[in-house]
């Protein structure tokens, strides 16, 4: 895992999944990722998970609730001005549920952190994030 940091953009699958997500004209990316994380049958694994972070960076973003760190993204609030998606309660809750499947036990990414003394900084880091997500 390329990983320079516990922020939600701060690694490559992160950075990998801004570029397409930017290059789209709408949320279907995002919407898969989000099904990929909440239909996984027992493990969700550390890419997908990664991924499943920044997409709900983004909807907070679009419900006008940015983190911090997405208010650094480069692009990002271009991106949702000239997209101006519009995010249901479903979406959100989505976002919010598959935060909380990655924070769980059976997901990589969260066993991931536990091994680095940074784990207690990461997991606040994304339920900060979760918070931004409350319609």
């Amino acid at each position: 895992m390329g990983t320079w940091g516990i922020g939600s953009f701060e690694n490559d699958d992160a950075a990998d999944f801004m570029i397409d997500a930017l290059q789209s004209g709408d949320l279907s990316l995002i919407a898969e990722v989000f099904d990929n994380v909440l239909t996984s049958s027992e493990y969700v694994e550390a890419p997908d998970a990664t991924v499943a972070i920044v997409a709900a960076e983004i909807v907070a973003a679009a419900l006008g609730r940015p983190t911090l760190a997405a208010q650094q993204e480069d692009g990002l609030a271009d991106w949702l001005a000239r997209i101006r998606p519009t995010i249901d309660a479903t979406t959100a809750a989505q976002a919010r549920d598959a935060l909380t499947r990655i924070l769980a036990d059976h997901s990589e990414l969260r066993e991931l952190w536990e091994e680095t003394d940074d784990f207690h900084d990461w997991q606040a880091t994304v339920v900060e994030l979760g918070q931004h997500l409350y319609t």
